[in-house]
């Protein structure tokens, strides 16, 4: 099949029946849910993109095995100007959904990619699972399949590993095995936007410990897999405000979700690793499974920082502040953020490596940065325009408003901004900043960026931990080369 369109995706979506719960009770129908459906038609854009003349041959190419068009998230990158064809598609995504969506299905197509080139790391341990994973690369590429993931365990006792928990199924783990696969039970989360894919895939970051085994798990089934129960998060709006209202949280609410496993049964051609606690400690490492997406959501970090800072510039400017000092400054600040990770992403591309397997794998070190940066500038961002729109923010008229001719007179008179702005305009530009920086919606956009990579503190030690291994400190050493005293110079002074 190939790249898929929009309708085929919606469609999908409305022949599967997985086990969804929301606000207490089973959702029957994905797409006729308001909290879904707009997010559903905004993933199904991303699809059309594909066939779309203006995008088609930027974020699509050719197949060599098949013959059919296959998106750019699925190439295999040897060389720097393939690191530049999965980026278009990368920026092509983030710039259609503002970079609020982290969960686009660019994400984990490369996931599977970097695995399925990589597959000679599960081949070490067990011939069969290096080949259900190279089988199951072809199957999402050959069918377009959007991936959710759930890799972090349930937040219970964090003091204790996985085999210490109270509840011997707490975290998700293998239960026994059978002619027909291998089955689980437990829960994992945080799968975003779960309910509308098609398939999760589950694997972990390195952790595991000895007595962990039935828990290093890596496979992938259906979303609608029987047993496997999807309990979302409380939402962070209803799926019915209007646009005017809410033009951000109306169109891009990416619902989490916690994932429960009663006993599912995972056939075993979906079984990447099992029961081996050295495997699974070294997947995320060893596959580039860490790694290449890393430049994935480099590029939608960059796209949704340059995002808030047009929005902190455009509030500014609407009511004519930005030409004080004290607020170009905190705009100039978030400028020179934005371009720092402009930058960082082109020298992470340039100075990519060569694996020795014939793999472009993008610069390790600008991209660590960026994901310690990230997590500190967004946040930022949203302070700026906490700041600069002050009180303003949380004063903003509806939609219904502007409507009633009894009150359009006052509301043109006091609520517009500076020369040139009408209140709608001002109106407007304010709502589009308070739902991203004062809203539910905007408040969990700022949590998902600064845990995005998991713990920022532990991912800065292990970085420095690594830099400091590749650094030798010979500039300090040379700086003091002939400033030692001997021994007798120093006991007679």
């Amino acid at each position: 099949m190939g790249i898929r369109t929009g309708a085929q995706y919606i469609e999908a979506v409305k022949a599967r029946k997985p086990e969804v719960w929301l606000s207490g009770r089973k959702v029957e129908n994905l797409f006729e849910e308001p909290v879904f459906k707009q997010p559903i038609l905004e993933i199904a854009k991303l699809y059309d993109m594909q066939h779309d003349p203006e995008f088609q041959d930027k974020i699509t190419h050719v197949c060599e095995e098949t013959g059919e068009r296959v998106n750019n998230s699925f190439l295999v990158p040897k060389s720097y100007d393939d690191l530049i064809k999965r980026r278009n598609v990368f920026e092509a995504y983030a710039k259609a959904t503002f970079g609020l969506m982290g969960r686009t299905p660019d994400f984990l197509n490369v996931v599977v990619t970097s695995m399925y080139y990589n597959s000679w790391f599960f081949e070490k341990y067990n011939k069969n699972w290096a080949e259900n994973v190279r089988n199951y690369y072809k199957y999402l590429r050959d069918n377009d399949i959007f991936l959710t993931h759930a890799i972090i365990n349930p937040q219970n006792d964090r003091s204790k590993n996985s085999h210490e928990q109270k509840d011997t199924y707490t975290h998700l783990g293998a239960v026994k095995e059978t002619p027909d696969g291998l089955v689980v039970r437990g829960a994992k989360m945080l799968a975003t936007l779960a309910p509308v894919t098609d398939e999760v895939i589950i694997y972990s970051f390195p952790g595991f410990a000895p007595g962990d085994e039935k828990y290093a798990l890596a496979f992938a089934i259906p979303i609608d897999t029987p047993g496997l129960r999807i309990i979302c998060r409380e939402p962070m709006q209803d799926g019915k405000r209007s646009f005017f209202d809410h033009p951000l949280a109306s169109r891009f609410e990416e619902m989490d979700a916690l994932l429960v496993f009663d006993d599912v049964v995972v056939p075993w051609d979906r079984i990447f690793l099992y029961n081996n606690v050295e495997a699974a400690n070294k997947l995320y490492p060893m596959t580039g499974a860490g790694q290449q997406p890393a430049h994935q959501s480099g590029v939608r970090g960059l796209v949704k920082l340059e995002f808030a800072t047009q929005v902190a510039m455009k509030v500014a400017d609407t009511i004519g502040v930005d030409g004080y000092l004290n607020v170009q400054d905190q705009l100039g600040e978030l400028a020179q953020s934005l371009e720092s990770i402009r930058a960082l992403l082109k020298v992470a591309e340039y100075e990519h490596t060569m694996t020795e397997h014939g793999e472009a794998m993008p610069a390790y070190v600008p991209l660590e940065t960026i994901r310690g940066l990230l997590p500190k500038m967004y946040p930022r961002a949203i302070e700026v325009i906490q700041i600069v729109g002050a009180g303003g923010l949380l004063m903003s008229p509806t939609g219904a408003d502007f409507e009633s001719d009894e009150l359009r007179g006052s509301i043109d008179n006091y609520y517009v901004g500076r020369e040139g702005i009408s209140s709608l305009e001002r109106v407007s530009i304010f709502k589009l900043a308070w739902d991203l920086c004062g809203e539910a919606f905007g408040q969990r956009l700022l949590q998902y960026e600064r845990y995005y990579t998991g713990d920022p503190i532990r991912k800065r030690g292990i970085f420095y931990n690594n830099y400091k291994r590749q650094t030798p400190l010979t500039m300090v050493d040379e700086a003091l080369k002939g400033a030692q005293l001997d021994n007798k110079e120093a006991l007679t002074n």
